[in-house]
């Protein structure tokens, strides 16, 4: 039987058994008693049936180096993942033993993580460790059950509704040099060019830094190194993207010759360099343009269509870029009604 007796900060559970000669000690702090006798009938019965790796003294950093190590280099986001995991190891959280670990550490990790960075980073962050408790319980048996699974995460934030004005775009683009009848021969003039393709094909920043003269055609440009199925797509392409693409010198197996960075980082410098004339200019995000494609894209396209064209898969999330009024629907819709005569029905009908 498990020993629960009242903690300082809720209920401590003790479980001691013995099984095949071999001795397993656990020991966890839960907030409220109901939490504590579930957790010891679970480790009770999973100790009972072998689940428990013998080994329990490997702690959560110990999961996140593995991890690291094993897992993150198999990503394309191997770069991010490293940082992250760096930072976890860093938390309190990481020094807590595997075989103590539960829903408390987990939610106080949230909670540290909330009052320092935005609840978006956090659920990144929450993806990343939960997918590594994941691998732990189901591929490496350190675990015998996902810690995060009872403890509520972040909830997600309002979509962005920022979206490019006119003004903005033709300040942003004067500002790195972009001409429509000028050669893109700087980096600078050809960021403006990104920032211009974007916003006619919804191409992410990365998607239009990897597209390659062999993935165009006069009708579509293909991603292929889309970080999901639905995200390496064929785009179809609109006259003034073509136009931007004829632009380009042709120097490089790349279109743009840019890389993701060079993006990001001109495209700041811009901003800032605008920012005197027009202050909410900064509130900006490159990727906004994607946001400014797909509402001018969901004007002209049926909604499959328009998932298949902007990488999608989610058809709830295209209804935060569909931002026509109901009079605007009201008037479409009566483009294909016959005219109102004012006339009663005959009688009888």
């Amino acid at each position: 039987m498990a020993s629960i007796r009242k903690h300082d900060t809720g209920w401590r559970v003790e479980i001691y058994k013995k099984i095949n000669g071999t001795a397993h000690r656990r020991s966890a702090v839960f907030t409220t008693k109901a939490e504590a006798t579930s957790w010891a009938a679970l480790t009770e019965a999973n100790i009972i049936s072998g689940k428990v790796a013998i080994n329990t003294k490997k702690t959560v950093a110990d999961l996140l180096l593995r991890y690291q190590l094993e897992v993150s280099p198999t990503k394309r986001g191997y770069k991010w993942e490293k940082l992250r995991t760096d930072l976890m190891m860093r938390n309190d959280v990481s020094n807590v033993t595997l075989e103590s670990i539960n829903e408390s550490h987990i939610a106080r990790w949230r909670d540290d993580r909330l009052k320092v960075v935005s609840a978006a980073s956090v659920r990144r962050e929450w993806n990343l460790l939960s997918n590594a408790f994941t691998v732990a319980v189901n591929e490496w048996k350190w675990l015998p059950s996902h810690p995060m699974k009872m403890v509520k995460r972040p909830p997600a934030p309002e979509a962005r509704d920022r979206l490019f004005t006119p003004k903005e775009i033709e300040t942003l683009t004067y500002i790195l040099g972009y001409a429509p009848d000028s050669a893109l021969n700087t980096v600078t003039s050809r960021v403006g060019a990104a920032l211009l393709f974007a916003l006619e094909t919804a191409m992410r920043a990365g998607d239009i830094a990897n597209l390659t003269w062999d993935c165009v055609t006069d009708k579509v440009a293909e991603v292929r190194l889309g970080k999901t199925a639905a995200a390496r797509r064929r785009v179809p392409l609109t006259n003034e993207a073509h136009r931007i693409l004829d632009q380009l010198p042709k120097t490089s197996d790349k279109c743009f010759d840019l890389v993701t960075a060079q993006i990001d980082s001109h495209f700041r410098k811009a901003k800032v360099k605008a920012k005197e004339a027009m202050p909410s200019i900064m509130e900006l995000h490159f990727h906004d343009s994607r946001a400014n494609a797909i509402t001018k894209l969901s004007r002209s396209l049926e909604i499959l269509d328009l998932a298949k064209a902007v990488g999608i898969k989610d058809l709830k999330i295209l209804m935060v870029y569909y931002r026509d009024s109901a009079e605007t629907i009201a008037d479409r819709l009566r483009q294909f009604e016959p005219p109102v005569t004012g006339e009663l029905p005959p009688p009888g009908l």
